[in-house]
């Protein structure tokens, strides 16, 4: 089995039967805020994990846009000390290094590449870039032992190179961006590469943290109705802990 907790957006913690710990994209402060562009990027979901007490073998981003590669919660967490490596493509490697962490914890990885991490694998995944701002966008399949995978896609646009690689790795479980804003998957197309991909659970994330990007995920479960697939929904709330078996 797996057990992961929800901390909203993107962000997850994720712990194997050995109890080694992966997190992935926390946004633990409201940095976002006030936006540029004038939208409302108020933070929305309460902070559940200070970033100074993140604890964690290893914390992987997914690309460096601020609500997945956080200076205000990579900076407390290097200082803190308690997270032991950190992961991902190539543009977040500058945000790891501005807030502290030493080259020799940072790790490099892209779409198709395996780490290794105790009785997880990380397989990296593609994902079809929403801006120009970062072009190495990237998604995680996580991997335990004996045990289930779960697929985070990240943020990503539709194409079918996405579904190609997502049903490769044959998933138990799938995180999709459902929000549609921005160029990332709307419901719909979230539903689409839920159906063709074809895991048990489809959880949906990154429509809660933001008013100006958000979506109602009862449109992601009535388009996997629609679709006829509406049994795989599975809403995780904040905080609390989902297990999930292999098949």
């Amino acid at each position: 089995t797996m057990a992961l907790w929800f901390l909203g957006q993107n962000g997850w913690v994720i712990k194997s039967p050995a109890g080694t710990v992966l997190v992935v994209d926390p946004y633990l402060s409201d940095s976002c805020n006030p936006s540029r562009r004038g939208l409302d990027l108020r933070r929305q979901v309460p902070v559940l994990i200070a970033p100074q007490d993140l604890a964690a073998d290893m914390l992987a981003c997914t690309h460096s846009h601020k609500d997945h590669a956080d200076p205000q919660t990579l900076c407390p967490v290097c200082r803190g000390g308690r997270v032991g490596a950190f992961l991902g493509p190539a543009q977040t490697q500058a945000a790891f290094a501005e807030a502290g962490a030493a080259q020799s914890d940072c790790l490099l990885t892209w779409p198709g590449d395996v780490v290794e991490l105790a009785d997880i694998r990380l397989h990296g995944t593609f994902a079809l870039p929403t801006d120009t701002t970062d072009l190495t966008h990237m998604g995680f399949v996580v991997e335990v032992d004996d045990g289930p995978k779960f697929w985070i896609t990240g943020d990503t646009a539709w194409c079918d190179l996405l579904a190609e690689s997502g049903q490769a790795h044959r998933p138990d479980a799938i995180a999709t961006c459902i929000n549609g804003g921005y160029a990332n998957l709307s419901h719909w197309e979230a539903a689409e590469l839920t159906r063709r991909v074809n895991p048990r659970l489809a959880i949906p994330c990154h429509w809660d943290m933001f008013a100006d990007n958000s979506c109602d995920p009862r449109m992601f479960a009535a388009s996997l109705t629609v679709k006829g697939i509406g049994d795989k929904y599975c809403q995780v709330r904040h905080g609390e802990k989902l297990v999930i078996a292999g098949a």
